[in-house]
């Protein structure tokens, strides 16, 4: 593992994400949600932006509120794996989940944080097992028991959820955990 944040950094990079967020979320509501029209559009050049910027806003004020608590954390989960690790698996899902949407998503809007927390939760409910470690297993079956309904997520129930975010973000996050996370050494 690398280097581990300190509890104090870690609740630090949380809140700042939570402020980030709602920051943004408050202006793109002030703003009559002008800031939406930088979110991914599969296919559309224009849009490549989006796979950066999209996960940064929301459709709602209720879309907000499903993602906030579940991004930050789930973030605060994945630092238990230190900087490195954090760094590599965010990035990562960040842009693969961002690519595999403008890929293979359907034409619409696609934004909001849960390819993220979707990536996130792939990315914990197997890295713990990957890295045999007691702590980190119990991470995992814990996100497993509190937070196992998320799976529904990925299959195509309501035509303006971005399905195919979860879907890939999941996929991903396992992916993530495959590559960056490695057994730990007694």
């Amino acid at each position: 593992m690398s280097s581990p944040y300190s509890l104090e950094e870690q609740l630090n990079f949380t809140l700042r994400l939570f402020v980030l967020l709602t920051v943004l979320e408050l202006l793109n509501l002030v703003t009559g949600r002008q800031l939406n029209h930088l979110a991914l559009v599969p296919r559309e050049i224009d849009a490549l932006g989006g796979i950066f910027i999209s996960p940064f806003l929301h459709g709602s004020l209720m879309h907000y509120a499903s993602n906030i608590i579940p991004i930050c954390l789930f973030s605060l989960l994945v630092m238990q794996y230190g900087r490195k690790v954090w760094w590599q698996a965010s990035a990562f899902i960040l842009v693969c989940t961002g690519i595999l949407v403008w890929l293979l998503g359907r034409d619409a809007y696609h934004l909001g944080s849960s390819g993220m927390v979707y990536g996130y939760f792939g990315f914990l409910l197997f890295a713990g097992f990957i890295s045999r470690s007691i702590k980190l297993i119990l991470i995992s079956l814990l996100v497993g028991f509190f937070y196992g309904g998320l799976i529904f997520g990925v299959l195509p129930m309501r035509p303006y959820i971005s399905w195919e975010s979860h879907l890939f973000g999941f996929v991903v996050g396992i992916g993530a955990a495959r590559l960056f996370v490695k057994k730990v050494r007694k």
